[in-house]
């Protein structure tokens, strides 16, 4: 499996990819959402892991914007993020992610939730 990382911070990438690699899947980052839609025309992702707040654009607006492909209808979506509230974790479903990671994170909850998803 391909995942997709779009977070703003680097550390943070280098966390989620360098954890998601050690279970034997391929990581791409990405910095933001419109950064993540230039790297989904250049091949295709199995999962998608995102934050929600990035620069120019933001998670909930790619979750969007995916949900609106073909491609991408079914594909599980993460969402990792410090937005943490009820409210936002209802809006996030409601958009079609899948999941929902609220920094901070273990690296055992990060295998779980994968472990969930791709199974």
């Amino acid at each position: 499996m391909h995942f997709l990382v779009v977070d703003d911070s680097s550390t943070m990438r280098r966390i989620l990819c360098n954890t998601i690699n050690s279970i034997g899947y391929t990581t791409t980052a990405a910095e933001d959402g419109l950064d993540a839609l230039e790297k989904i025309k250049e091949q295709k992702f199995d999962v998608i892991m995102t934050d929600w707040n990035m620069p120019r654009m933001d998670g909930l607006h790619l979750v969007r914007a995916l949900r609106a492909m073909e491609a991408y209808k079914t594909t599980p979506i993460i969402m990792v993020t410090t937005e943490g509230g009820k409210q936002e974790v209802i809006m996030a479903i409601k958009e079609g992610v899948t999941n929902y990671i609220v920094k901070p994170f273990t690296a055992f909850l990060l295998r779980e939730k994968l472990k969930e998803i791709v199974s």
